[in-house]
């Protein structure tokens, strides 16, 4: 009878238990949490430390399309209730809608994109949502510490190393702005095109080049595309030509179409490299669908001088 009893006593805790965990799981589910009340030794998060996300409306048969001002690189859905991929043909644009409708609870969505900017917005579902287009232009800003928004470019990305892709943005748009000509003799001129090289600089393991392409013709000149490669200065008949090309990392103001009589710039953001002694880089620039390519090389004694970008006073 004593153990019948013990039994019984036992059932009665365990019920207990399990009917104040299901409380506490009710609880947490219908109110919002606090940030607070976690187990053992925490430190909590102060609110100056949140970046606060945005209101996101989405429903189900539109599509809600989000223009971000660089390319998409990561997107986290919060839930399965959200459908979002980039639209076809373009990278900095984010088009989302609901998976189902009517979905009751609200969810976020995170998206970093290539100039390190991170940002989050918190989603709910709407039949009709006034915002069917959001242009996220008012995050771009000039790196001033009174004017950095919540989703300040911290985020670092793999190709760039240890140096900040905001960095990166501010000391290519300077050099583009001094417009400062450090090197006259390295470039080409064939066809009425002149392709120069106005400088190179050196900043935390990354390389800028500094373009300019003058089109002193009528004609213009349609960029295909350009190469940066290091080949063998000699090479021997029936040699295979070992080439190695380094691809741009950035690039600001690329150049796609120079016009008669116009002249452009744009600055190209590499991986810093040096040179052999029997090779050189060859920078070459092709016309599409037209012969007035333009090439021209670089030695190593040009890349070790580069200027350190310290000496540059970023704008």
């Amino acid at each position: 009878m004593k153990r019948f009893f013990l039994a019984l006593a036992l059932v009665g805790c365990i019920f207990t238990a399990n009917a104040q965990e299901v409380e506490v799981k009710e609880q947490a589910t219908s109110t919002p949490s606090k940030g607070d009340y976690f187990d053992g030794l925490t430190r909590p998060l102060t609110f100056n430390r949140m970046i606060p996300p945005y209101a996101l409306e989405v429903t189900f048969s539109k599509t809600v399309h989000v223009i971000f001002p660089a390319p998409i690189r990561y997107v986290d859905l919060g839930s399965a209730d959200l459908l979002a991929a980039k639209a076809d043909g373009a990278e900095n644009v984010l088009r989302v809608k609901a998976a189902l409708r009517d979905f009751s609870k609200e969810s976020n969505l995170a998206v970093i994109t290539e100039d390190g900017a991170y940002y989050t917005f918190n989603v709910k579902y709407a039949d009709e949502p006034v915002k069917l287009s959001v242009e996220m232009t008012d995050f771009i800003h000039d790196g001033e510490a009174v004017n950095r928004p919540n989703n300040a470019m911290e985020i670092y990305m793999k190709e760039l190393g240890s140096e900040s892709p905001l960095l990166v943005k501010l000391i290519m748009k300077s050099i583009y702005k001094n417009d400062d000509r450090e090197i006259k003799h390295i470039g080409s001129k064939r066809f009425g095109i002149q392709h120069t090289l106005k400088g190179l600089y050196v900043h935390n393991g990354l390389l800028y080049f500094h373009l300019q392409l003058k089109n002193s013709s009528n004609v213009p000149f349609d960029v295909d595309y350009i190469t940066f490669k290091i080949v063998d200065k000699k090479v021997a008949k029936r040699t295979a030509i070992q080439e190695q090309v380094i691809i741009p990392l950035r690039a600001h103001n690329n150049l796609m179409l120079i016009g008669g009589k116009k002249m452009e710039r744009c600055i190209f953001a590499l991986p810093k490299f040096t040179i052999p002694d029997d090779k050189h880089l060859v920078i070459e620039l092709f016309e599409k669908e037209g012969g007035r390519h333009q090439t021209f090389t670089v030695e190593n004694a040009d890349l070790v001088r580069a200027k350190v970008i310290n000496e540059l006073k970023v704008k």
